[in-house]
């Protein structure tokens, strides 16, 4: 089952990667970032709630005194961590926000060893050391430019990837009452909730009506945001936090490799080279179990 949880964070990964195909249509209809991210948390909440209360009503059931465990993943990972890295955007570049929000595996790696007495194996360090030196590739910040990076893109390029690492911590104790389906629900639920006021979508709600915004929405919502949490959330239910964090590193992979295919973007020696880091990386953690010490 292991393998099989493997096989469903790396296709989570891919889908997550898909996300700037959307997000462009999106920006292209005239929302801000942030508007895109409570899009895309409403979309989620409203399909997702709607498939569920026609499916599976059981699983729309919660404890509410259970609210902590999806105040954590919808806003303390989800909302948080898109508002740190839009800002380091804002502040930076994206390759630069990308590499700092991909220091995530780093924090669930070593949160994980805290929490749920996940062993920290020279494995496991080596596919970090892969995976976070292509990201550095893929994302282009090496070789290095002339662009400096001040301390407040650093804080919330940071900020970014412990938000995004919180994912996996909160969501391991809340599988262990509720089923994928029912973590990922209250997730979007809770990031739309509190994302609505902060966004200011609700003054722009013209711009909804094009089409760009009603594709680019969708595919936010559904390809890039109910299905990959979905798997994400399955796959962590049989596999270490750890482990997961760095297979979903996936997702730069696979946004580069659309770059290059859909918006034919620069294929360059040090792109390859971290596409390939990276991939090493998920090739290492796939061992046998008995390897991996």
């Amino acid at each position: 089952m292991e393998k099989k949880a493997y096989l469903y964070i790396i296709t989570a990964a891919s889908l997550w990667g898909c996300i700037g195909v959307f997000l462009k249509l999106l920006t292209a209809a005239g929302l801000s970032s942030m508007e895109g991210v409570t899009v895309r948390g409403t979309v989620s909440a409203l399909l997702h709630g709607l498939f569920l209360a026609c499916t599976d009503r059981q699983t729309l059931r919660i404890d509410p005194r259970h609210w902590y465990y999806f105040f954590g993943t919808g806003v303390c990972s989800l909302l948080f961590f898109n508002w740190c890295y839009f800002n380091a955007i804002s502040r930076s570049s994206m390759s630069v926000a990308a590499v700092l929000l991909y220091t995530s595996p780093v924090f669930v790696t070593l949160m994980s060893a805290l929490c749920f007495r996940e062993k920290i194996t020279s494995l496991k360090v080596g596919a970090l050391a892969l995976t976070f030196a292509g990201c550095v590739l893929v994302t282009g910040l090496l070789p290095l430019g002339q662009q400096s990076v001040n301390l407040p893109t650093i804080l919330f390029g940071l900020g970014s990837g412990f938000g995004y690492a919180l994912y996996s911590i909160f969501c391991k104790f809340a599988l262990e009452k509720y089923s994928a389906s029912t973590v990922t629900f209250y997730t979007f639920l809770f990031s739309a909730a509190f994302s609505l006021p902060l966004s200011g979508l609700h003054r722009d709600l013209a711009l909804l009506a094009d089409w760009r915004a009603v594709v680019g929405g969708l595919g936010i919502g559904v390809v890039c945001c109910i299905l990959p949490y979905l798997l994400y959330t399955e796959g962590l239910r049989y596999a270490e936090a750890g482990k997961t964090a760095i297979l979903a590193t996936a997702e730069p992979f696979v946004a580069a490799l659309l770059g290059i295919l859909v918006y034919h973007e620069a294929v360059t020696p040090f792109k390859l080279l971290g596409m390939a880091a990276i991939f090493g990386a998920i090739l290492l953690l796939n061992r046998s179990p008995q390897k991996n010490s």
